[in-house]
């Protein structure tokens, strides 16, 4: 999917996992992992706690709001375009709330 075909997510809208996707710890890899169909998308730095949040109720406005309460420092935009990746690999969908 190229950029111009690429949906934007947007901090009103209510991210969850696809259904056929689950988040999971490794412990051969010690790192988070999502399992999706046939692929294995290892998660590095906040993408976990990101993921944790996302269950079709919350906005992404809210889920950063949290992330910001917990680490207090988190860069604008970077939920959007982590989201944003996951939506186009198939991975998160987004919910009517």
């Amino acid at each position: 999917m190229d950029s111009k075909t690429r949906r934007e997510v947007s901090t009103s809208d209510r991210p969850r996992l696809a259904r056929h996707v689950r988040l999971t710890f490794s412990e051969a890899r010690q790192r988070h992992i999502l399992l999706h169909p046939e692929t294995v998308v290892v998660l590095r730095g906040s993408g976990a706690a990101i993921l944790e949040l996302c269950d079709g109720r919350r906005t992404v406005a809210e889920i950063e709001t949290e992330l910001r309460r917990r680490y207090r420092d988190v860069p604008d935009d970077e939920v959007r375009r982590f989201l944003t990746g996951l939506v186009a690999r198939r991975c998160v969908e987004i919910t009517d709330g």
